[in-house]
């Protein structure tokens, strides 16, 4: 799907004429493609940039999921992607993106732009319990209601890494 606001290389306009464009300050550089520098970078932007990084049976996770969502502020690199379809995924290597493959449970998935990502819910339950705390701490104390259902999703799956961890770092975004 081409889009009137995202830039591919390859697409419509070459490598070498996106880079241009980004050194002009037109276009800016955004996921795996380019915007204009004056577009507004809403969720779907942000989700619809990595579209090229990813596939119909894989889901933004963690970082990045938590990046389209706009909880996490700065483009994560490299991208988190997880298994969401029940068939393992075959994935060539590519150093913008790690892999995991975990099957994402659907419920924990929603779709933007197209796109299969983690929940805002799972994707700060997993910030909180497996990447850098500060993340999830801001994002937290920036969104009390959020962490609260990140702490109640926490609670419904005992049995998960890192569990006691997450719930710890969330009751400290709570308190203050």
């Amino acid at each position: 799907m081409v889009s009137p606001f995202l830039y591919f290389p390859g697409e419509r306009l070459s490598l070498a004429e996106l880079t241009a464009a980004c050194l002009d300050g037109v276009l800016v550089a955004i996921g795996a493609g380019y915007m204009p520098a004056d577009a507004a970078e809403t969720g779907w932007m942000r989700a619809r940039s990595l579209a090229p990084l990813t596939g119909p049976r894989l889901a933004l996770v963690r970082r990045s999921a938590g990046w389209v969502h706009g909880g996490v502020l700065v483009e994560p690199s490299p991208h988190h992607l997880q298994r969401s379809g029940e068939r393992r995924v075959r994935v060539t290597h590519d150093v913008r993106v790690i892999y995991h493959d975990v099957r994402l449970d659907p419920s924990d998935t929603m779709e933007v732009a197209g796109l299969a990502v983690a929940t805002p819910t799972r994707a700060l339950a997993d910030l909180a319990r497996l990447d850098e705390p500060p993340l999830a701490h801001t994002w937290a104390c920036s969104d009390p209601d959020l962490a609260e259902r990140a702490r109640a999703w926490i609670r419904e799956h005992p049995r998960i890494p890192y569990g006691r961890r997450a719930l710890d770092l969330l009751d400290r975004a709570l308190v203050r």
